[in-house]
């Protein structure tokens, strides 16, 4: 069997990580023992979430440590097996790692079928970014029909499944994104009602334009100035929902906080953060739904896929670089 490529964190970044912070291995794959599995993965899970786990600090999960293989999604086949609940050859969603075999108890791990859906689905839509866009649009932000819903980092993961389920709970959907092909994206493929360009707009002008009413609900991403102006068009009794803040991840200075968060006591409004594991009992509601909306057409997925282990850094700077749209993924080889 071959060696297995492994990417380790080899020290904490400063700002914008480099390549120097990881460390490319070929170790052995170990010898499994009584109730283990052998996972050959196909695809690695890309997230802005993973900037964080690199800091050595308290957080809703500990940091990778240093040595360790880097954290990640995975989504991949059972090639050997000695535990009785996972059969060779089925497919399997956890977190495999950075790496190209995973071995596991299984623990954590759930099934997936590639038959049903493409296996990188299953790390976006069908999986932790959609199921964080599921729970956090309708469980935090509870939208109603006829609200406006503002959506920032709307043309990523998370943000264009949040747009496209608040269209399909009949709301009017605004969605912040960076450059005129992600704007022209979201509203003709996606059905987002208007879109603004952060990068070449008057965020605040625009806001004014779109939301005239006010802002019913906001769908945070990125955190910054965005926030800011976001907070000052709240209507009234508004929800906003803290998901990211990708804007702020790769600062070398504390991130400065929101200057508009008394528009909360003004308008009664109600700002609050959520991670989406605490929704883990319930990712199987989110799936089925979700996949009905995928078949009838009511929701799009889309994926950008880069390929091979060895461009991990290239491809995880695409997080921050904006130059991905949908999901990030990278198939681990050829």
């Amino acid at each position: 069997m071959s060696r297995n490529i492994q990417v380790k964190l080899a020290k904490r970044p400063v700002g914008l990580p480099d390549e120097s912070i990881w460390n490319i291995e070929s170790n052995d794959i170990p010898v499994l023992n009584e109730g283990e599995i052998l996972i050959k993965n196909e695809y690695i899970s890309l997230d802005p979430a993973m900037r964080g786990w690199l800091n050595d600090m308290r957080s809703y999960i500990p940091p990778v440590q240093i040595g360790e293989v880097m954290r990640a999604g995975s989504v991949g086949q059972v090639i050997a097996s000695k535990n009785e609940h996972f059969k060779e050859g089925t497919y399997l969603y956890g977190t495999g790692g950075v790496q190209q075999y995973t071995v596991t108890n299984g623990k954590g791990w759930i099934g997936v079928e590639p038959k049903l859906a493409p296996l990188p689905m299953y790390l976006g839509t069908l999986g932790m970014p959609g199921f964080t866009a599921y729970f956090g649009l309708l469980d935090v932000g509870k939208p109603q029909t006829g609200d406006t819903v503002l959506v920032s980092g709307a043309a990523g993961a998370v943000g264009s499944i949040v747009g496209q389920i608040a269209r399909i709970k009949g709301c009017r959907v605004v969605g912040i994104a960076g450059g005129p092909a992600k704007c022209k994206y979201i509203v003709d493929e996606l059905g987002f009602d208007a879109a603004i360009d952060y990068k070449n707009d008057d965020i605040r002008q625009k806001l004014k334009e779109y939301c005239p009413k006010g802002i019913d609900v906001y769908f945070d991403n990125v955190g910054g100035d965005i926030l800011d102006h976001a907070l000052a068009r709240l209507a009234m009794h508004a929800r906003v929902v803290i998901c990211g803040a990708i804007s702020q991840y790769n600062n070398t200075s504390v991130p400065r906080g929101p200057s508009n968060y008394l528009s909360l006591l003004v308008n009664r409004a109600t700002m609050q953060g959520f991670v989406v594991f605490d929704y883990s009992k319930k990712y199987g509601e989110a799936a089925k739904e979700m996949a009905g909306w995928l078949k009838d057409g009511r929701l799009k997925s889309k994926e950008h896929i880069d390929v091979g282990i060895e461009n991990f850094h290239s491809t995880f700077l695409k997080l921050f670089s904006g130059e991905k749209m949908g999901k990030l993924v990278l198939k681990v080889s050829e």
